[in-house]
């Protein structure tokens, strides 16, 4: 790991939180490869949610990937993890030694254009490690990803580039909302691994 480039990442955050964007850590030519692969080889599936007793089913997809078949539970609906496919154990590599965190589980985002988003929320789920890393690629369409702290008020917006590196840690759950806001710019889709640990 080199320490004086991990020390040098600034923080996007003013206060209550650390998250700290990477750039872009894959030419523009692997991210390509590894975008179309995952788009081919992943079990993508529609996400469910179950919203004020209602069962609601997205556009947005979704895939769940681990170390060990972990369920994973968050807007009331279960997930079991299946095993990891040799491209995202080669990601999953690449972030723990950008990051100096470890990882045992994926969850995959893939929106077809801009119309598909996500609403403010927060990653606080009992089965996530308490303070622990959320190491997110970006693949496909650049998209804006903003964060509300939830006492102030307070937005901070990044546009994550393809092939780049987004890492929350600390106390980034606690204090702070984030959310993939939709837009008509966008005709692409864009796909998204969250790198996370889950505590069992």
């Amino acid at each position: 790991m080199d320490l004086f480039n991990q020390n040098s990442i600034p923080n996007i955050l003013p206060f209550d939180g650390e998250v700290n964007y990477y750039g872009t850590v894959l030419s523009i030519k692997k991210a390509q490869e590894y975008y179309q692969k995952l788009l081919e080889n992943i079990q993508w599936e529609n996400d469910k949610a179950i919203i004020y007793g209602k069962l609601i089913v997205t556009k947005r997809k979704v895939a769940w990937y681990a170390e060990k078949p972990f369920e994973y539970t968050y807007s009331k609906t279960t997930k079991k993890a299946l095993p990891w496919t040799k491209e995202l154990l080669k990601l999953k590599e690449l972030v723990e030694e950008k990051t100096g965190e470890t990882y045992n589980s994926c969850l995959l985002n893939l929106y077809h254009d801009g119309s598909e988003g996500m609403a403010w929320h927060s990653d606080g789920e009992k089965d996530l490690k308490k303070k622990g890393a959320i190491g997110s690629l970006s693949f496909g369409a650049e998209r804006k990803f903003s964060f509300k702290h939830k006492v102030s008020n307070q937005t901070v917006s990044i546009v994550l580039e393809k092939g780049s590196l987004l890492v929350m840690k600390g106390e980034t759950q606690t204090h702070w909302m984030h959310r993939l806001p939709p837009t008509t710019k966008v005709k692409t889709p864009r796909i998204n691994l969250t790198f996370r640990t889950i505590i069992k």
